[in-house]
């Protein structure tokens, strides 16, 4: 009986599901839905071919644009220093990959923020306004993330990559092409990163290296260290107000 039961909830659950089914259908042939055609043909304008493959390159850069995001922004060094807080506690998954991943975005957003504000008020607002041509506008929007760049990029990392690059010895920075900025800035961020790492590590070590005195001391040396030692380091994580002092470090960093 009870096995006849389930089969009926079954199949009424089935027929209400049909039902739901062919209203949805019936609602979408009423209903106009919006359609995108994309399609490639002839032209006989120049002008045509000019805009088609804008558009490309556009799609092109847009695909890129994470990449950007990491390699042009302050996000390389705060999401490793991050994960080497992380690491330096032990706590493994806590905080996670995608909370990491969020704060070190957004801090991106917060430090960046004045650069993207002169890229709005000096390229894209007369732009947009067609005060500037589209070629005036890209220069103008590169040039504050080349200023960015190169305060947060050593020397002897600027050095290494334009003699890599084999080009004639630059002047000024304004003849460094972006393209040797832009690895330079990221070994310069991530050098800057590991030493922020290592200065994290030292108490998380200092408090292991006890923890693991005092239980050699009392005989307990089968008792993982680890399991001791990671309570203490969450409460001096917290007793410290660690949290603001690693976000204040970072920000500060880059001024």
């Amino acid at each position: 009986m009870q096995t006849a039961a389930r089969y009926r909830w079954w199949v009424v659950f089935g027929i209400l599901g049909l039902l739901m089914l062919g209203a949805a259908a019936a609602w979408a042939e009423t209903m106009p839905l919006p359609s995108l055609n994309i399609g490639v043909g002839t032209s006989s304008k120049p002008g045509d071919v000019a805009v088609t493959i804008q558009i490309f390159i556009l799609l092109t850069i847009l695909s890129l644009a994470p990449g950007l995001l990491i390699m042009t922004t302050s996000f390389t060094r705060i999401v490793v220093v991050l994960s080497f807080l992380r690491t330096a506690m032990g706590t493994q998954q806590a905080p996670s990959n995608q909370i990491i991943l969020a704060l070190a975005m957004f801090l991106t957003f917060f430090i960046m923020n004045p650069v993207w504000q002169q890229i709005n008020h000096d390229a894209y607002q007369p732009w947009k306004a067609q005060k500037i041509s589209q070629d005036q506008a890209m220069d103008l929007a590169v040039k504050p993330v080349r200023k960015f760049m190169l305060s947060q990029t050593r020397e002897k990392d600027l050095a290494l990559f334009v003699s890599l690059s084999k080009l004639p010895r630059p002047k000024n920075a304004d003849e460094i092409p972006t393209l040797t900025i832009i690895p330079a800035f990221m070994i310069s961020e991530l050098r800057t990163a590991f030493q922020i790492g290592f200065l994290i590590y030292i108490p998380f070590i200092v408090v292991d290296m006890v923890v693991a005195s005092v239980l050699m001391s009392m005989g307990m040396m089968m008792l993982p260290p680890v399991m001791i030692s990671l309570p203490f380091k969450i409460l001096l994580f917290v007793l410290v107000d660690g949290w603001e002092l690693v976000i204040e470090s970072l920000v500060k960093s880059f001024g």
